[in-house]
């Protein structure tokens, strides 16, 4: 996809596997599962893990990481991740691009499924994938995910981020606004201290990248909040804040967890929204 100067892509790296019941906290199975998916024989649905590509002038911009191929067999058995398939640099190679090229990273945060492609292993040593970008994350995000809670610490894997932190290629982010023209972040709080959203404008079109707000075009729907997030009151007021203007303004929302729909625009309902049509960004 284009708009303006920006050539988007969404950059498939695996589908793995969470539990339906924590993706959609107090919504009843009878209800998600008609509205996502039915999950498998361990109520696990599938997710993708899509990070995002943006390519204008010199830059070459990855928002996310994926789950990246440090984590061992029990992790993978456990989250149905094919370790073959989670790779972000080999997902990157469709596009004719490797790791060397990217110059920046925006984190939309640090739990392992976002983070986790942002460090690898090279010569039995753990280091930065992307050796010439800058990794951009909130600032009061990293101080959370270095303590993190007990309720979310399992989400928080601190090998994603710490060689980030050694190799000086954290810029840390205080608030909202842009970071290039054109594409700026905005912090959210229901899922985690300091989630930034990415939105991407040419000033007529706009994209946003949801992140944990609405992770597949089913939690467009405002009631459908995740168990994982921390303050999931919250998270409802914020998704009627930011769909509101999404729908007034024809956004497109993209779903970074979605196994089956990469984006879409949003339809107001009665009594909330739901996901209109689906958009691809990226043909495969």
């Amino acid at each position: 996809m284009r708009i303006g100067r920006f050539d988007i892509d969404a950059v498939e790296t695996c589908v793995f596997g969470l539990d339906g019941g924590a993706m959609f906290g107090v919504v009843p199975k009878i209800l998600w599962s008609k509205a996502y998916n039915q999950g498998d024989e361990l109520n696990r649905i599938p997710l993708s893990a899509r990070p995002l590509l943006i390519r204008f002038d010199e830059k070459i911009i990855l928002v996310d990481t994926g789950n990246g191929t440090k984590f061992n067999e029990k992790f993978a058995q456990i989250y149905n991740i094919d370790r073959e398939q989670s790779s972000i640099e080999n997902a990157l190679q469709k596009f004719n691009v490797n790791f060397n090229d990217i110059t920046d990273v925006i984190l939309t945060h640090l739990h392992f499924d976002h983070a986790g492609g942002s460090t690898t292993y090279r010569n039995g040593k753990l280091v930065p994938t992307f050796p010439n970008a800058r990794y951009y994350v909130q600032k009061s995000h990293l101080k959370w995910a270095m303590n993190p809670t007990d309720k979310d610490k399992a989400s928080f894997i601190k090998e994603d981020y710490e060689p980030l932190l050694i190799e000086g290629m954290l810029e840390l982010l205080e608030d909202n606004g842009e970071i290039f023209p054109g594409i700026s972040v905005h912090t959210v709080f229901g899922h985690t201290n300091s989630m930034q959203l990415v939105k991407i404008t040419d000033e007529q079109q706009t994209l946003l990248y949801c992140a944990d707000l609405s992770p597949t075009h089913a939690h467009v729907n405002i009631p459908f909040v995740m168990g994982y997030d921390n303050n999931p009151l919250l998270s409802i007021e914020e998704k009627k804040r930011i769909f509101s203007r999404a729908y007034e303004e024809k956004w497109t929302l993209i779903y970074e967890h979605d196994a089956f729909i990469q984006a879409s625009k949003i339809i107001a309902t009665s009594k909330s929204f739901t996901a209109g049509e689906s958009i691809e960004i990226t043909h495969y």
